[in-house]
Order: structure tokens, then C-alpha cells, then sequence
């Protein structure tokens, strides 16, 4: 399969793993800068690193990258609103967006699950995304509730068996 087919055919199949639903802020050219990515992960513990794959196409990735830092807000299931103000390409969409300014000065949105604020460590090219590696510097959970899920084509939230809990050690 090659060309749109395999596109198609490739995102059909990927669309049965969920995925968690990240907002990448960062102070960029001296105002909040945002975008949305599903595709999060830990990279490595010593150094601690973490990965995103921004879209070779987004306007708000090359602001970011240049910002050098970032924070990764792992968002809430409850946060399906935010998620959609921060993928819009409208101007001025922290216009009614709550943060705070980490110690460093970096957006930590309210009500997210945890963020992770890092340094840009390493950008490599994959296919029509990057692979940002970023070294975590600061990290905290904020509100340890349900994350917000991507799967199917839609958003939803992760249900708990009976018993389990949110923070729990394994």
C-alpha cells in the first residue's frame, strides 16, 4: 500500500490503541504559546527525558522549539473543552485559558492531571513529524484524576477497575 491508502488504512488501525492527550505550553516570542499532542511517552530515567511528536505543519511547534523550554500538562478528562481551545489555530486562544507561570515562567495550565516541565534536549526528524526529546527539570501531579484518552476517533476517559486507584504504586 502506498500514498493516501496507506495513510487511511494506517490511521484506521492506529485508531484501535488509545493514546493520552498532552498540552505542550511554553512562553514563546513573550506571549503563551500552546498545541495538543497524543502522542507523549517517557524516554529515559537517568537522564530523565520524555518525547512528543509535533506535526512537521504546525505554526505553534517552531515557537516552542525556538522558546527552548516547555511544559508537558498532561490533561483531565474533564478538559476535553481545553483541549479544543488549545488545538484551535485562533488567535489568542489563552485569552480565557487559566494558567500560572511556573518558577521558571512557563505555562502550567489549571486542573491538569501533571505536567512536566523541560528543556529541549534533541529534535529528530521522523517522516512528517519531529521527535522532541525533552530533559524534565521539574515535575509534579497536580490532580491525580481520570487523564483525558484519544481513541476511536473521539475523546474519552479511562475507567478504573473496582478497587484501583489514581497514584497508587503498582
Amino acid at each position: 500500500m502506498t500514498g493516501i491508502l496507506h495513510g487511511q488504512e494506517f490511521r484506521r488501525v492506529l485508531s484501535h490503541y488509545p493514546t493520552g492527550v498532552c498540552a505542550i505550553t511554553a512562553i514563546a516570542e513573550g506571549v503563551p504559546a500552546a498545541f495538543v499532542v497524543g502522542s507523549f511517552t517517557s524516554v529515559s530515567l537517568d537522564p530523565p527525558l520524555v518525547a512528543f511528536l509535533p506535526d512537521r505543519k504546525s505554526t505553534t511547534w517552531p515557537k516552542i522549539a525556538a522558546a527552548g523550554r516547555f511544559c508537558v500538562n498532561v490533561l483531565s478528562a474533564d478538559q476535553q473543552d481545553l483541549c479544543r481551545v488549545l488545538s484551535s489555530k485562533a488567535p489568542g486562544k489563552f485569552d480565557e485559558v487559566c494558567y500560572r507561570l511556573s518558577a521558571t515562567g512557563i505555562p502550567i495550565l489549571e486542573g491538569v492531571v501533571a505536567w512536566l516541565e523541560c528543556d529541549l534536549y534533541a529534535i529528530h526528524e521522523a517522516g512528517d513529524h519531529f521527535i522532541a526529546i525533552g530533559q524534565v527539570r521539574a515535575m509534579d501531579v497536580e490532580h491525580p484524576h481520570a487523564p483525558l484518552i484519544f481513541f476511536g476517533g473521539g475523546y474519552g476517559r479511562f475507567a478504573p477497575n473496582e478497587g484501583d486507584r489514581f497514584g497508587a504504586e503498582p
